[in-house]
C-alpha cells in the first residue's frame, strides 16, 4: 500500500472513501470491502482519505474521544484490507477553513482525481461540517465523479461505530468490543525500558510504548501477545497509571508473559486484550501489590486453561 500526504495532485485517478477510520470496526471494514470492489469494477486504484490529527483533537483537544488506534495501527489495518493507497491530510487551520465545495474540489478532484467517492450515510465535511451527502452527490455530477453512501452497518442490533467500541472498552466488555471490531481489541508498540519495578517484585514485564496517553480501556487483563513466536504467547497485562507506585503518572502498558523468558527490548509487539480481570487499584504497600499481582497471574492462567 502506498502512503501519500497533502494537497499535491497525484498522477492517477482513484476510487476514494473518506473518514477517520479509528479502530477500523466492522462498519469501516464493510466500507473498505465496497470500495475495493467498486475500484476493481472501474479499473481504478482504491484510496482511503483520512486526517491526522482527528478533527476533534484539533478543535477541542480536551474533549476529543480517546483513540482506538494510532496512525500506524490504522495504516496497517487498512493495508491488510487490500487498499492500494492511504492518503493523509494534516488537519490544521487551512484545511479546517475550506468550505465544503472547496474541500471537494481541492482534496478529492484536484489531489486524488476522484472518479468514485464512497462515504457513510452520516458523513459531513467542509467548514463547520457544512457539507452532506446530497451536496456531495450534486458536486460529483458537476465535477465528474460518482458519489455513493453506505448504509449503517449493525452488529446484533447495535450500530457499528467507533463510539460504540469505546463505550464497550470503557465498560470492560471485551466481548462486545470484539464483536464490533471483528477481532480482539489490540495495542501495538515497541518494548521500551521502564523502571524495572516488575522485575524487582518477581514479575518481569514487557513495557509497551503507548502512542497516546489516554487509552480507551484501563485495568488488568488476560492477553495474548503477537510478535515473539509463530503463535501468540499468553500473559497478564496492566494498563493504567500504577497508583500504588506513582501519583499523576502517565498511562503505561506492562505485560507479564506466562511462559517466556528473554530479552524483548526494541521488539514491536501486538497485545490482544481478551478478558478484563479487574479494575486498577491502589494498595497500601508493595507487599500487598505483589500478592495481588500473583492472584492476577493465577486468574489469567485460569482463564486460558478454561477458554
Amino acid at each position: 500500500m502506498r502512503i501519500s500526504h497533502g494537497l499535491t495532485p497525484l498522477a492517477s485517478p482513484h476510487a476514494v472513501t473518506i473518514g477517520n477510520f479509528d479502530g477500523l470496526h466492522r462498519g469501516h471494514q464493510a466500507m473498505l470491502g465496497k470500495l475495493r470492489q467498486e475500484a476493481k469494477d472501474r479499473g481504478l486504484p482504491s484510496c482511503v482519505l483520512t486526517f491526522e490529527p482527528h478533527p476533534r483533537e484539533f478543535f477541542t483537544p480536551d474533549q476529543a474521544p480517546t483513540r482506538l488506534t494510532s496512525l500506524g495501527e490504522k495504516a496497517a489495518l487498512i493495508a491488510a484490507a487490500g487498499i492500494d493507497r492511504l492518503h493523509i491530510l494534516r488537519f490544521k487551520r487551512e484545511l479546517a477553513g475550506l468550505s465544503a465545495e472547496e474541500f471537494v474540489t481541492r482534496a478529492l478532484v484536484e489531489t486524488l482525481g476522484a472518479r468514485y467517492v464512497l462515504v457513510g450515510d452520516d458523513f459531513r465535511f467542509g467548514r463547520q461540517r457544512g457539507g452532506d451527502f446530497p451536496l456531495l452527490h450534486r458536486l460529483g455530477s458537476n465535477l465528474g465523479f460518482v458519489a455513493e453512501a453506505l448504509p449503517t452497518v449493525r452488529v446484533a442490533d447495535n450500530r457499528a461505530s467507533s463510539t460504540a467500541v469505546r463505550l464497550a472498552l470503557a465498560a470492560g466488555d471485551l466481548t462486545q468490543a470484539s464483536s464490533l471490531l471483528g477481532r480482539p481489541y489490540s495495542i501495538s508498540g515497541r518494548v521500551v525500558h521502564g523502571d524495572k519495578l516488575g522485575r524487582s517484585m518477581g514479575f518481569p514485564t514487557a513495557n509497551i510504548q503507548l502512542r497516546h496517553n489516554r487509552p480507551p480501556l484501563l485495568g488488568i487483563f488476560a492477553v495474548e501477545v503477537w510478535g515473539i513466536a509463530a503463535l501468540p504467547l499468553q500473559g497478564a497485562a496492566s494498563l493504567g497509571v500504577r497508583p500504588t507506585v506513582q501519583e499523576h503518572g502517565r498511562a503505561t502498558l506492562e505485560v507479564f508473559l506466562l511462559d517466556y523468558q528473554g530479552n524483548l527490548y526494541g521488539r514491536k509487539l501486538r497485545v490482544d486484550f481478551l478478558k478484563k480481570l479487574r479494575d486498577e487499584e491502589k494498595y497500601p504497600d508493595l507487599d500487598s501489590l505483589i500478592a495481588q499481582i500473583q492472584r492476577d497471574v493465577n486468574n489469567a492462567k485460569h482463564y486460558f486453561d478454561n477458554r
